[in-house]
């Protein structure tokens, strides 16, 4: 019998969280993809991968950054609506 939506979710984060509980090393096990994201800023920000290495990576920081703090933004602006419903029902 398939799972419903919300089964789905609390058996997904139970297993997240058993496999969390065996990592001893967080860093090392989120580090390829940390790699895998900082060369898709690389690859962003100099496509045909002209710029020295230096310069590359510091714009790809400069990227890194932006894109969270667009995610930040986004999620603060998705709060903000919430709340604002919540306080106006007729508004939503």
């Amino acid at each position: 019998m398939p799972l419903d939506p919300a089964e789905r979710s609390l058996r997904a984060r139970l297993g997240a969280h058993e496999s969390w509980a065996k990592t001893r090393d967080r860093s090392a096990r989120t580090a390829p993809a940390r790699r895998g994201l900082m060369a898709r800023f690389e690859r962003e920000v100099d496509p045909e991968g002209r710029l020295p290495a230096e310069q590359r990576a510091e714009m790809a920081r400069h990227k890194y950054v932006a894109h969270f703090q667009r995610l930040s933004l986004m999620a603060a602006a998705g709060r903000r609506k919430k709340r604002e419903a919540a306080a106006d029902p007729k508004a939503a």
